[in-house]
């Protein structure tokens, strides 16, 4: 199409018809489209700011972590994050895949990697936020739009998810605790969730529990191989 114009603008100049109006009609700017507003790249420490956004993870290693949502980045996700929490979903929950210099991932009742909540699954809110230490992301399958309940907190930056992950929020206190969450897929003694709030909710945190705990069922290597979740 684009020879096709040049060469009609060619023979209009050759016969002296309509030779400035086509160069006139060149000559227009292309619309300019807008660009998309950035995201913000400053994450507030202060937990007493929007504590409604501020999620606390009481660990069975007697630890608090406290990680900042960013509804600026993922607005859908960190919203049913907070749904799922309010429903204590997260309560008793065990870190089922721990992978050391990569990340530490939970969500699953089920323990196995191959669960999720009864809610439907998202679609996804790919950003430019990076994988640093600290990110906590949205777990999925192969499919994009397939995030539910699981989220994993990375221990050191893997650049390699960006923009195939949803970045939801980052860790503000506490990654001593998350650095401190047990390994294998499983961990033959996992590290769980005692209890998951908002810092709005104003909860105490639990009596540490110092005893390994174990999942309901047994894990397998056979059942995590099968995992839905990346």
């Amino acid at each position: 199409m684009k020879f096709r114009l040049i060469a009609a603008a060619a023979l209009f100049a050759s016969t002296g018809l309509m030779a400035p109006a086509l160069a006139a009609k060149d000559k227009t700017p292309a619309p300019v489209t807008p660009a998309e507003p950035a995201l913000p790249t400053v994450v507030d420490t202060d937990q007493s700011h929007q504590p409604e956004n501020v999620l606390l993870l009481d660990l069975s290693n007697g630890g608090r972590v406290a990680i900042r949502l960013m509804p600026e980045w993922a607005p859908h996700h960190v919203e049913r994050i907070k749904t799922l929490v309010a429903q204590g979903f997260y309560n008793g929950q065990i870190f089922h895949r721990v992978i050391d210099g990569f990340m530490a991932q939970t969500g699953d009742p089920t323990g196995t990697g191959q669960g999720g909540s009864p809610l439907p699954d998202l679609q996804a809110e790919f950003n430019a936020m990076p994988h640093l230490r600290g990110t906590v992301s949205m777990a999925r399958t192969a499919e994009p739009n397939s995030a539910n309940s699981q989220f994993f907190i990375v221990f050191y930056p893997r650049f390699a998810l960006d923009h195939k992950y949803t970045v939801f929020g980052r860790v503000i206190a506490g990654m001593q605790y998350v650095d401190a969450i047990h390994r294998g897929e499983p961990p033959a003694d996992p590290t769980k969730i005692v209890q998951a709030s908002l810092a709005s909710q104003n909860l105490a945190a639990p009596p540490a529990q110092t005893a390994p705990v174990a999942p309901a069922a047994p894990v397998t290597a056979s059942q995590l191989s099968n995992s839905k979740s990346d």
